[in-house]
């Protein structure tokens, strides 16, 4: 491992009632930002937010917010470990409904084996499958 960690995003396209994770990495260098919402880069967002009346409607309907309340950190943040329960779920679910979108797998690891989310560096645990809060130090 080199020492580097990186950090999970959730994106969230409420208009297109589309919901993805991505490492840091994939957002610099794969089309993520444009297969979630339509646009070449994050600061496109930025764009989409202030003039896309649709777009606007989708996230404070969303969101339960006005539209003075919409910012970037709504559609697309680091993910929490509530997140990445639910990125599990969302797995689980296209596997029973046979959805074939999604190659992961929920028994192997599907980010790094450290990430980084909001509330700290959490570590891959094989015999759980799943992430483990790593102790500050370790």
């Amino acid at each position: 491992m080199d020492g580097s960690i990186e950090t999970v995003y959730f994106l969230e396209n409420p208009e297109r009632n589309m919901i993805k994770f991505a490492t840091g990495k994939q957002l610099r260098y794969e089309d993520v930002i444009k297969e979630v919402f339509g646009v070449a880069s994050i600061n496109d967002l930025h764009m989409m937010i202030q003039f896309n009346k649709g777009f606007q409607t989708s996230i404070c309907n969303c969101h339960g917010i006005s539209e003075k309340s919409i910012t970037l950190d709504r559609i697309i943040r680091i993910a929490s470990k509530t997140d990445l329960l639910r990125f599990k779920q969302l797995i689980l679910e296209q596997m029973t409904t046979g959805e074939e979108e999604s190659n992961i797998n929920p028994s192997t690891c599907p980010f790094d084996l450290r990430i980084k989310l909001q509330e700290g560096i959490f570590q891959w645990d094989d015999t759980n499958f799943s992430y483990n809060a790593v102790k500050p130090g370790a």
